[in-house]
């Protein structure tokens, strides 16, 4: 008996060690030699500054700003709160919230569909990309807010459109911070 206590004690000191230190210094270390960036949150920093990260996006409400997915994590974007509320779609709290959405965006859009993506929150609650369709359909807005012709803000959309991952996987997708970044430093001297 006292021996195979002794036994899965020491198991017990051996596996903690080897799996619970070990190998997750091993595994970043590894991380942080090989994909440097992408360990560390994939951030962004414009002049020295901190301006977000290519993972998680961010809320933009200026109108000269391509707006984000609406957040479902904690405080919007809120990493630490991550995940859907999960409300059903006949749930009244959703209806409402999604109505009153596409009634804001239709004010500026009359008749015409807003992109199911700019009126529901993706399933973490920090999606960073929008679908080019509802780039498009921000397009106006933006280029009117900037001083700039609509195909100058168009082409950059485009620029900004990413493929399906690994040519299969996924859908296109524009990532919004990086796409305003981008705007911003188009329009720096204006």
């Amino acid at each position: 008996m006292r021996r195979n206590i002794v036994t899965a004690l020491l198991y017990t000191v051996v596996t903690t060690v080897l799996f619970g230190v070990i190998y997750p210094f091993v595994v970043t270390g590894l991380a942080q030699v090989l994909f440097h960036d992408k360990a560390n949150g994939q951030l962004l920093r414009k002049g020295g500054q901190l301006v977000g990260s290519r993972i998680i996006g961010q809320p933009f409400t200026a109108p000269q700003y391509f707006h984000s997915r609406p957040s479902a994590a904690g405080n919007g974007y809120d990493a630490a709160n991550s995940g859907a509320f999960n409300y059903a779609p006949t749930n009244k709290k959703l209806i409402d919230r999604v109505a009153g959405d596409v009634a804001a965006y239709q004010v500026e859009h009359p008749g015409v569909d807003v992109p199911i993506d700019l009126v529901t929150a993706s399933a973490s609650g920090l999606d960073p990309d929008i679908t080019p369709a509802a780039a498009e359909f921000q397009v106006a807005r933006v280029a009117r807010e900037r001083h700039l012709p609509e195909d100058t803000v168009r082409r950059l959309v485009i620029e900004h459109t990413q493929g399906r991952q690994l040519g299969f996987l996924g859908e296109l997708r524009v990532n919004v911070l990086l796409l305003n970044l981008d705007l911003d430093q188009m329009t720096a001297g204006r």
